[in-house]
């Protein structure tokens, strides 16, 4: 009985966790019902990326968030991007086989 009650306070914080619930009564009277259980932030699943697939060809990618940013490159239809940033109109990422840390506008990224 013990051990069933510890295994569900750890799947309602993870389950709190995936829905993005935060210091709802569940979550607390979950993560403080067995003193033993495992913090919340190790149940916690990593941030997924949103993945974002550039929508032209020629598109340049930039080293900021502006058109005043030097051009560092450029990627054609069908380029995947791990989305991890905003600002404005322009997505910070990752491009799937290439650069880390790029910009592009989102008129050209679909997500």
């Amino acid at each position: 009985m013990f051990h069933a009650s510890r295994t569900l306070a750890a799947a309602a914080v993870a389950a709190a966790a995936v829905l993005g619930l935060t210091g709802g009564t569940a979550v607390s009277a979950a993560a403080h019902s067995d003193s033993q259980a495992a913090p919340a932030s190790q149940n916690q699943p990593a941030k997924r990326a949103a993945v974002c697939t550039v929508n032209d060809n020629g598109v340049n990618f930039r080293g900021g968030p502006g058109s005043q940013y030097p051009v560092l490159g450029q990627v054609n239809r069908g380029q995947k991007l791990n989305a991890h940033g905003r600002e404005g109109s322009w997505i910070k990422g990752d491009l799937w086989g290439g650069r880390t840390g790029v910009w592009i506008h989102v008129a050209y990224l679909d997500c």
